[in-house]
């Protein structure tokens, strides 16, 4: 069990690193759109249609790969915070209402990413948004809508590793006190 819940806490603090390095390529992306339209528009009156284009869509990718490292260093919005010093008990309750939660809320999130009514994948918000392009320039919108899943299923691998450290008495570095 001890070698599983370490398997799974090394591959949450992989995928962490590179959702970190990925939602800082966007952040660049984002301010680099935002400075070239700011300074086209006042510079020269004339700024490029699709610098807000990709600065919205790399903002997209910034808020949700962030929001999944803010889940996994515990920095996400919580109703409360049950202080270490909590019975084990108190704690495993608190854990378990925690990933009820996450997953009663992400799992139909995930599920209609890849089907839409009635179980047909072509209606499904991935397989809608293949053939949807941006109003700018000629590049389907999966591009984009694929960071939804990219998301949930990062928050599920954390939540995973949370589970399985506090399981085996495991403290994770990203534990807040």
């Amino acid at each position: 069990m001890k070698s599983i819940a370490d398997t799974i806490c090394l591959i949450s603090d992989k995928l962490d690193g590179i959702l970190r390095v990925t939602a800082g390529f966007f952040v660049c992306v984002m301010v680099g759109a935002i400075c070239l339209q700011v300074a086209a528009r006042y510079g020269f009156s004339s700024p490029p249609a699709w610098t807000e284009e990709v600065s919205r869509y790399a903002m997209v990718w910034v808020g949700l790969l962030g929001a999944s490292v803010a889940f996994k260093a515990r920095f996400d919005p919580a109703l409360f915070n049950v202080p270490h010093r909590a019975g084990r008990n108190v704690q495993l309750i608190a854990g378990a209402v925690r990933a009820a939660s996450v997953v009663i809320f992400l799992a139909p999130v995930l599920w209609y990413c890849f089907y839409g009514p009635g179980m047909n994948s072509a209606r499904s918000f991935l397989a809608r948004s293949l053939v949807t392009k941006a109003e700018t320039f000629d590049m389907p919108t999966i591009f984009v809508a694929i960071t939804v899943p990219i998301f949930i299923c990062a928050i599920f691998v954390h939540g995973l590793a949370q589970i399985s450290a506090f399981l085996t008495n495991k403290n994770i570095s990203s534990d807040k006190d």
